[in-house]
């Protein structure tokens, strides 16, 4: 089983970016089923309905999200109809969503799960606990894991936490591709950030200009992302569908 895992995709050009190379990427991986996380993939931030729409479009099975997820209120019932977009699965209960999806290929069964960190983002239930108890309700042994967390620490304490008991982790949110992407003695492919889908001569996907600024004088400063020469992060994770490991990790660099 061949999953495409893209980073972050930044606005709409991020999502022009996933139009443009996803279909080449799903044809020379021959792709089986295809994440993306979308948390940003409306203009501004956030995800709305629309922006949903055009990666569903270019080729995406499921959508994952992290702490940007809840910035547009139309998105509430996107998450609530539990169409393949999903939030962390350690917000509160109350939130609208869910943050686990199964997604049903026929020939296997891939879970896809959501969880955001707790060092250096807004308050949540430990990562750690609900994954725990996740994992007690999954049927399936391939499991793949949206990390979306700041912590470079954090993130690598999950991967071993989770080493041998899912497919893969891979880290998001930090929008910068780290270069440690391999697979733990117990078989769970790992990635620190995928990286982004964005503009290449930016901050993150903002422009650089409003980020330079920010750091000189200390002021507010309204985001805009740059639409200009994106550029495609991610990963291809190759699993045994019959026992959920990882044979093979391909970072993804246009």
């Amino acid at each position: 089983m061949n999953v495409l895992f893209l980073g972050d995709v930044i606005g709409a050009a991020g999502c022009r970016a996933v139009e443009k190379h996803l279909p080449e990427l799903k044809k020379k991986y021959s792709i089986d089923a295809c994440i993306i996380n979308g948390e940003n993939s409306a203009e501004g931030n956030g995800i709305t309905p629309e922006s949903a729409k055009k990666l569903f479009a270019a080729g995406a099975n499921v959508i994952t999200t992290g702490n940007h997820v809840f910035r547009r209120r139309e998105v509430y019932d996107l998450l609530d109809q539990q169409v393949g977009v999903i939030r962390p699965a350690n917000f509160h209960k109350t939130a609208p969503g869910a943050g686990v999806y199964v997604l049903d290929m026929l020939r296997f069964q891939l879970c896809v799960i959501n969880l955001q960190g707790q060092t250096y983002m807004e308050p949540c239930a430990s990562p750690f606990e609900k994954i725990d108890a996740l994992l007690k309700q999954v049927e399936t042994k391939n499991i793949f894991v949206d990390f979306h967390a700041e912590a470079t620490s954090e993130k690598v304490a999950m991967g071993y936490y989770l080493d041998g008991r899912v497919s893969a982790v891979i880290g998001t949110h930090t929008h910068v591709p780290t270069a440690d992407g391999r697979i733990l003695p117990g078989g769970t492919g790992y990635l620190t950030d995928a990286g982004m889908c964005g503009g290449k001569n930016s901050v993150l996907g903002v422009k650089k200009e409003k980020i330079i600024r920010r750091f000189i004088d200390h002021m507010p400063v309204r985001f805009e992302y740059d639409p200009e020469d994106c550029g495609i992060n991610g990963v291809m994770v190759e699993i045994d569908a019959n026992s959920g490991k990882t044979t093979k990790l391909t970072p993804i660099i246009i």
